[in-house]
């Protein structure tokens, strides 16, 4: 038998009117929702950009590696180039030959030997015999001479060049010093050659230049040669030159008895090994045999 409910318990089931606890609830699902619908284009804006930012490509690699490839081809270049320098480093005998004489340093250094402290002095004791006697003497050095001329000939070449009068070249003096041939040469206008005499122009050829330029004495071979020139002109006692005994050298080959002696003790050396090398074998195998 089924139950029967009287009509007041029925009606809050078939009301369906909210409660005002759901009706004051109901909106405020609202904000939430809009606050998460808001916050998705950021994030899918970040996404975007993320995704869109651009890979590298071959093109890009490409272009690096012509700019490294570039790179490497000038430090090459630079490296094995033939290095260009300036000034004297530049000259040569013939650029000495078409370059105008120097009038205030008395010095072309192409070989690059004399250091600051020569060419100050040379300067000073040149300059004092120019202002006093009307001499002017030009010292040239040269690593080596390429064309068939020797330091005589070049130096005259020089002379010719630079003072193509005589009356330009008649009191000038030219020194030649040739680095790498250790010799030099001395010329001059005949004024010049008659104040110096051939004496001491053959002293300073034979001594100054060639005894210590063998010794690599640059700076003093230049520097003894001016001062003897120009106490010459001025009818000062000659200082002299290198004499041959400080030149002198001991000599790398041996004497006939020297290189007899050295062959005798050679041979019994190897005598001696020779024996040794065929009798300790037999020795060590006769023992051997022996004991069997």
């Amino acid at each position: 038998m089924g139950a029967i409910f009287p009509p007041h318990s029925l009606s809050p089931l078939l009301n369906i009117k909210p409660s005002p606890s759901r009706i004051l609830l109901a909106p405020s699902p609202q904000p939430k929702s809009s606050s998460l619908f808001s916050s998705k284009p950021i994030v899918s804006s970040l996404r975007k950009n993320q995704t869109s930012s651009p890979k590298p490509s071959c093109t890009t690699w490409l272009a690096h590696a012509q700019q490294g490839l570039a790179a490497l081809a000038i430090s090459l270049a630079l490296n094995f180039s033939p290095v260009l320098l300036s000034g004297n480093a530049l000259a040569s005998e013939f650029d000495v030959l078409n370059e105008v004489p120097p009038k205030d340093s008395y010095v072309v250094d192409d070989a690059g030997v004399l250091s600051r402290v020569t060419r100050s002095d040379l300067k000073q004791l040149l300059s004092d015999l120019e202002s006093r006697k009307n001499f002017h003497i030009n010292f040239i050095t040269v690593r080596k001479l390429t064309s068939k001329a020797d330091a005589f000939e070049y130096a005259d070449q020089v002379l010719e060049r630079w003072y193509p009068s005589l009356e330009e070249g008649n009191n000038k003096g030219i020194v030649v010093l040739v680095t790498s041939q250790k010799e030099g040469a001395v010329t001059g206008g005949p004024a010049f050659v008659q104040a110096v005499g051939e004496k001491i122009l053959d002293a300073t050829v034979s001594e100054n230049l060639p005894v210590l330029a063998t010794d690599e004495k640059y700076n003093e071979a230049i520097f003894s040669t001016a001062k003897r020139l120009v106490a010459a002109i001025d009818g000062l006692p000659d200082p002299g030159g290198p004499t041959f005994k400080d030149n002198k050298r001991e000599s790398n080959f041996k004497t006939k008895e020297e290189t007899e002696e050295k062959r005798g003790q050679f041979t019994l050396v190897v005598g001696g090994l020779l024996v040794i090398a065929f009798v300790v074998p037999m020795a060590q195998y006769y023992a051997y045999v022996s004991k069997k």
